[in-house]
């Protein structure tokens, strides 16, 4: 690339902690960060002064920030401009772009089809489609890639059974090809860190996440921030067993929730039934208008997702679960027989689950792949799992 890449400085934790606030929640009036974060406002200004001067916030007018914010005139924000981050979604036959600007807002989307798997035959399409991105938008800070697999030091792809990877340092290949920083995450622990700070986990204390898609995906918050484990990236769904005598699929073990829900899972149980492959979409729009087979079989991952969902509710005590992934039509087809289970499987009393449903496609995942780039390189993020 040829415009140099900005140099933030480290964060200290309390400077860290000021930026993510107003990131998250702003603009915001120096009162209402400091009584936030638990301040005094002179230990806020005086963090947040070398803040300004880096360029990382700005004070915008009064009348940009929320009413009732506190002391009219010195409301903060992130600067948005002029860097612009680049987030990745990889799968078995494409690559998904998105262009962010800090605060993560998506201003250009793009797709390319994925021929070649190899890993470097993908750094040179994802450097393609980043040289593409930076004709519009040359100031470009980092790159965020999501995989769906194992992933060490958000850099090497420990293992991916989607793209038959093993030990590929696809964030050195990509640096390489792209000049750029690059960060490679679990693209559902991405995901995670995206909705936890921008979307339905945003203020909560304990949130959960439940994707379906190619797989099943999971994702806890606990005290506002995402658990992470050594184990992320091994498909635990394969293993998460529902109903023991549930059908049997080439992806999972009998009535796990892979076998159950995810789209694979679907289309190979009618597939098996019928000698026909049939759409996941097609088989929804079956089951919805009472076609037999397709209805007995969402019916049963309808069961299956609501006994799946009291589960994280009794063990996990969430406030919130969202409900993500390119397979959450399962939801609108087989709302009543997820109703029943999820009720089926909670004491009476229990609270009513909230459930967020939220139809996303991998140009989400893209964004959340942008985001933990925001988070790591500008912020100094999270370790990785």
């Amino acid at each position: 690339m040829s415009v140099p890449t900005p140099s933030w400085r480290p964060l200290s934790p309390a400077e860290r902690a000021v930026a993510i606030e107003v990131l998250t929640g702003g603009p915001l009036s120096r009162s209402a960060v400091a009584r936030r974060l638990g301040m005094s406002g002179a230990s806020l200004t005086r963090l947040a002064k070398p803040l300004i001067d880096a360029g990382l916030l700005v004070e915008v007018p009064a009348e940009a920030a929320p009413p009732a914010q506190g002391r009219p005139g010195q409301p903060l924000d992130i600067v948005e401009g002029p860097w612009h981050f680049v987030g990745l979604k990889i799968t078995d036959d494409a690559l998904y772009g998105v262009v962010t600007t800090l605060k993560s807002r998506v201003v250009r989307r793009e797709t390319r089809p994925l021929t070649d798997r190899d890993p470097a035959a993908v750094a040179e399409l994802a450097g393609f489609l980043v040289e593409e991105l930076a004709r519009d938008h040359p100031r470009l800070a980092g790159i965020g890639v999501g995989v769906g697999g194992r992933v060490r030091d958000r850099s090497v792809v420990a293992e991916s059974l989607f793209l038959g990877w093993q030990e590929v340092p696809f964030a050195e290949l990509l640096e390489r090809r792209t000049k750029l920083p690059v960060i490679v995450e679990n693209d559902v622990a991405a995901l995670v860190e995206s909705e936890t700070w921008f979307g339905a986990g945003r203020g909560l204390d304990r949130f959960a996440v439940l994707t379906l898609g190619a797989g099943i995906g999971y994702g806890l918050v606990i005290g506002g921030t995402p658990v992470r484990s050594v184990d992320e990236g091994y498909g635990l769904g394969r293993h998460w067993i529902i109903d023991p005598a549930g059908p049997l699929t080439p992806e999972g073990q009998r009535g796990s929730a892979v076998s159950m829900l995810s789209i694979p899972g679907i289309e190979y149980q009618v597939q098996a039934a019928t000698g026909t492959r049939i759409p996941y979409e097609t088989i929804l729009e079956l089951a919805r208008s009472g076609e037999p087979l397709a209805s007995r079989v969402i019916a049963e991952a309808g069961r299956a997702l609501g006994i799946l969902l009291a589960n994280i509710a009794n063990f996990a005590l969430p406030e919130k679960v969202l409900l993500a992934g390119e397979g959450v039509g399962l939801m609108d087809a087989a709302a009543d027989t997820v109703s029943t289970a999820l009720a089926a499987h909670r004491h009476p009393a229990a609270r009513p689950l909230d459930l967020e449903t939220k139809v996303s496609d991998f140009h989400d995942w893209a964004r959340g792949a942008a985001v933990l780039a925001i988070q790591v390189l500008v912020l100094g993020g999270r370790d990785g799992g």
